[in-house]
Parts: structure tokens; C-alpha cells; sequence
């Protein structure tokens, strides 16, 4: 019981995290739509880090072999095959509160695999021991915090408005939850289906940075603009290559 306990407000604490954007309420409009921009780059550089030095080193050290690359390369097609429906159910006028950008959906998405990867590595780190489980909370804390501010800001220049990308920003990390639960109740190893989803969700984060964020940098051309996105790129990685340290 003590191991349910622990692990479910380890995972609640880390899904709280996802309500970082509640300070950005007080904050003028116009001054946040300003500075959105450089958030989004930030949330690319996260992305990427994310991906190139958390989760597919990860997954290459659980199966050194060519199953990651294809599960790598099935994580970006299934995040291609989904932002075409979605965009096939999606009308064309610009992104507003009305009508959201389809990439914010193709993020939330992602989210929901990456926070149930959260919440099996959590749970299954109580079960083996209460010091593993503590030091991979606060190792998903620091992970997540950037994450969150990215996606948050990433979710409002699609067009939603800063209370809808709060709690559907919130909604998908309760996953984490779930994820938790999963292994405690079932009492399983999560190794396996973790193999199998880190790489698929490092394509899903690939595939949002390069396709979605990215392209929507290229169209703020200006020099003082383009030298801010890449700096808040670079910090977004930066951020990523920080957290190594703590591993």
C-alpha cells in the first residue's frame, strides 16, 4: 500500500506541473503574444533535446537493435497519418480560439504517450525500491517542467485560449496517471511496453519540432526575431542537456 501510496503522489505531483501556465493568466495579451513566438522555439529545442539525448539513447541502451529504428520511424508516420486526419476534419480559417491550429492537437497526443511513459517509469521505480522511485520523481520533475512551459505556449499560438490549453494541457498528464496505476495494479514489469513506446514517442516529438513548430518559426523572418528563436532553441536543448546530469 505504501508503494501505491508514494507512486500515486509522485505521478500527481508531476501532472501538476502541466498548470506552470496559470502565471502567464495575470499577463497582458498583447505582451504574451510578443514573447510567444520564442517560446515556441523553445518548446522545439525541448522537443528535440528531449528526443535526441533522453529517449533514444534510452531506448538504444534497453534494444540495441533495428526495432528502434522502426519504431522510431512508426511514431513519425502514426503523428503524420494523425495531423492528416485531423486536418482532414479541420477547416482552414486561421487558428483561433474557434479553430485551433491542427498541430496543438497532434501535441496533446504526444503528451498523453510521453506522460504514460512517465507514469510506468515512476511506478515501477517505487516497486523496485523508495530511494529509486524518489530519484526518478525529482528526475520527471526537472523533465517535465520545461516541457510544459513549451507545449503550454505552443497550444495558445495554435489558437487556444490560455484557460482551454491549461486544462487540456493538465487532462493529458493525468496519463501519467494511468500509466501508474497500470503497473501497480497489474504488478508487471513496464520494461517491455516501455521499450517499445520511448522510441515511438521520441518519433512523435521529432515529428512535431521539425514539421509543426519549426515551419511556423520561418514565417517571423525578421533578423532580431530569427536571433531570439535560435537562442531559445539552443536554451531549449540546452535545458535538455542539463538534465543529464541529474541522470
Amino acid at each position: 500500500m505504501l508503494v501505491w501510496l508514494y507512486a500515486l503522489i509522485s505521478v500527481i505531483a508531476v501532472s501538476l506541473i502541466s498548470l506552470v501556465g496559470v502565471f502567464t493568466l495575470s499577463l497582458d495579451q498583447k505582451k504574451l503574444f510578443k514573447w510567444i513566438i520564442y517560446l515556441v522555439s523553445f518548446a522545439a529545442g525541448t522537443l528535440m533535446g528531449d528526443a535526441f539525448l533522453h529517449l533514444i539513447p534510452e531506448a538504444y541502451e534497453k534494444n540495441n537493435s533495428t526495432a528502434v529504428s522502426f519504431l522510431l520511424i512508426g511514431g513519425i508516420l502514426l503523428f503524420f497519418i494523425l495531423e492528416k486526419a485531423i486536418r482532414w476534419r479541420h477547416c482552414h480559417e486561421e487558428p483561433c480560439e474557434d479553430h485551433p491550429h491542427p498541430f496543438s492537437y497532434v501535441i496533446l497526443f504526444g503528451d498523453v504517450i510521453h506522460n504514460f511513459i512517465d507514469g510506468l517509469i515512476i511506478a515501477a521505480s517505487y516497486i523496485i525500491s523508495f530511494p529509486v522511485g524518489v530519484a526518478t520523481t525529482v528526475a520527471v520533475i526537472f523533465h517535465e517542467i520545461p516541457q510544459e512551459i513549451g507545449d503550454f505556449s505552443s497550444l495558445i499560438y495554435g489558437g487556444f485560449s490560455r484557460a482551454k490549453a491549461l486544462l487540456y494541457n493538465f487532462l493529458t498528464a493525468l496519463s501519467a496517471v494511468l500509466g501508474a496505476v497500470l503497473v501497480l495494479f497489474l504488478s508487471f514489469d513496464s520494461a517491455s511496453i516501455a521499450k517499445m513506446l520511448v522510441p515511438f514517442a521520441a518519433g512523435g516529438f521529432i515529428y512535431i519540432a521539425g514539421t509543426d513548430l519549426i515551419p511556423e518559426l520561418h514565417k517571423h523572418t525578421a533578423i532580431r526575431k530569427t536571433i531570439g528563436q535560435v537562442l531559445a532553441f539552443v536554451l531549449g536543448v540546452g535545458v535538455m542537456a542539463g538534465l543529464l546530469l541529474l541522470e
